[in-house]
């Protein structure tokens, strides 16, 4: 049989099975859109979900959509060591975001069929969904589902802009399954994913051992002045909405420079009645708000919270300002990072110790099971972007370190 050393996986595979995925919700400038339960979604998952059977995998899907793939191990009752992320993209996505977690946990599966490898404890591949929260808010709702930290009513009540749920998306599209949400055990999970940011590009780095999940908070914002004709109402008797708006996206932006290394994001933002001669009276709009430690993190939203009373409050604009999502800092579990470390460091890949600016299913998961990640590199930390590029030969040097870290845990007694 094959030893952990000698193991390799295929990188021309691998990438293949990329760009096969990515012909799927391909758009102009060579990225995807695949929104969470789409008919493109559908069509990955069930690609993903033929090359698993074709893998020998057995399939499970649960009440969120959630897909389990597993490679059988010796001790099948045992919990298994889990790899995944997720096939959802953004409205202008790259190749790489989610997907590569997923091929990639196929990919070391092919990889130990092809050299005959049998693991103590079974091996599985893990599609969580509406990781990007970019069609339905919260971000990474199946797997806080899965870890305890939404319900499952709550989950499947989300709602697009349309008012579709994700239960409804999920029966119309075939992936509302019959497992049960969360209650599966894992001996451990690790997620494989492009960095999504500058650092290890910058610090000529291949492989980045991942320590945690900076603390984040979503807040939605709605302020409401008074609609009135643009031509003939002076400029001292307007309460504009937008007006409004634009001074605290200002504000937001300086709270995060005020509290480096946090960051703060206006990304989302609805005008109404949105015409050109009249004075916008409602605007809706999202705030995003990102620190490493929990307690910067609070004095930042109490910064916002007070800047947007004061804008609003001189300007005659009512305020309505809801916190829809709190993700405190996560850290990693220390034998999932240890794995990662030695993992990089016996395949001899430059390496470094990095905290994750974006969430991640395995923040989730972290709190129900053992958890890590791997990072490598993307050109110019771009991601959430059409143009969004890895190479192949980074993808697969963080294949090879997942796959040797799952190894070490999957063989242990």
């Amino acid at each position: 049989m094959a030893t952990v050393q000698n193991l390799q996986i295929d990188r021309e595979r691998l990438w293949r099975s990329l760009m096969e995925m990515a012909r799927i919700g391909a758009t102009p400038k060579g990225g995807c859109k695949r929104l969470a339960l789409s008919d493109l979604d559908k069509e990955g998952r069930d690609l993903f979900v033929k090359w698993c059977k074709e893998a020998g995998c057995t399939v499970t899907v649960d009440r969120m959509g959630n897909i389990f793939a597993r490679r059988p191990g010796r001790k099948n009752d045992e919990p298994p060591v889990v790899t995944g992320s997720h096939l959802d993209t953004q409205p202008t996505g790259g190749k790489f975001d989610g997907v590569y977690g997923v091929l990639a946990g196929l990919e070391i599966i092919r990889t130990l069929n092809d050299s005959g490898y049998e693991t103590d404890v079974p091996i599985e591949v893990a599609v969580w969904t509406n990781e990007e929260g970019s069609r339905f808010a919260p971000a990474m709702t199946a797997s806080g589902v899965f870890g305890g930290v939404f319900t499952e009513e709550y989950g499947h009540s989300r709602k697009d802009l349309d008012g579709k749920t994700i239960r409804e998306e999920l029966e119309r599209i075939g992936y509302l399954g019959d497992q049960p949400v969360g209650g599966r055990k894992f001996r451990a999970f690790f997620e494989a994913h492009i960095e999504q940011g500058p650092i290890l590009e910058a610090e000529r780095k291949t492989v980045g051992v991942v320590l945690g999940i900076q603390g984040m908070k979503w807040f939605e914002v709605t302020l409401t002045g008074r609609e009135s004709h643009a031509g003939t109402t002076p400029m001292n008797r307007r309460a504009d909405a937008m007006l409004a708006c634009a001074r605290v996206v200002d504000r937001v932006n300086r709270i995060a420079l005020d509290f480096a290394p946090g960051v703060s994001t206006v990304g989302l933002v609805q005008v109404s009645p949105n015409s050109r001669n009249t004075i916008p009276g409602t605007v809706f709009f999202t705030v995003d708000l990102r620190h490493p430690r929990d307690e910067v993190l609070a004095k930042m939203k109490a910064r916002f919270e007070a800047e947007l009373a004061e804008v609003c409050g001189g300007l005659g604009v009512a305020v309505e300002c809801k916190e829809i999502w709190n993700s405190p800092a996560i850290h990693y579990h220390d034998d999932c990072i240890a794995a990662v470390r030695k993992a990089a460091q016996d395949a001899g890949y430059p390496h470094m110790d990095i905290v994750s600016g974006a969430g991640h299913d395995a923040g989730y998961v972290n709190r129900v099971a053992p958890a890590g990640m791997v990072f490598v590199p993307c050109e110019n930390g771009i991601s959430h972007n059409e143009i969004e590029s890895a190479t192949p030969d980074d993808l697969a040097a963080g294949c090879n370190v997942l796959m040797r870290a799952m190894l070490s845990l999957a063989m242990a007694g």
